[in-house]
């Protein structure tokens, strides 16, 4: 299941920054490691994972590979959290009134 991948590629903190990073817009590995200790071969396995959870994607330009994020992704990532939404309402309308009924 792609969601399983998604959320184990995202469960890791290094690769959860590097992904708010190109949520800003596209670059390459070099940039991405900008105030970040990590080596270039850990960064290479982070973005491969990240690409194999089809959460980014690259584009080569010259010699140069320019990651950005796949909007592909970001829609598996909301169309999972969708399932949820109607659920989330009910229960928040349950708390209040176990509240109330706390209160009086």
């Amino acid at each position: 299941m792609i969601e399983n991948e998604i959320f184990k590629a995202l469960a890791d903190p290094t690769r959860r920054a590097i992904f708010e990073k190109l949520a800003d817009g596209a670059m390459n590995a070099s940039a991405l490691r900008e105030g970040m200790e990590i080596s270039q071969p850990a960064m290479s396995q982070h973005l491969a994972v990240l690409r194999q959870a089809r959460l980014v994607r690259e584009e080569r330009q010259g010699r140069f590979i320019n990651y950005e994020v796949d909007p592909d992704g970001l829609a598996r990532i909301a169309g999972w959290l969708a399932k949820y939404r109607a659920y989330w309402p009910a229960r928040i309308d349950a708390l209040k009134d176990l509240l109330k009924d706390m209160d009086q």
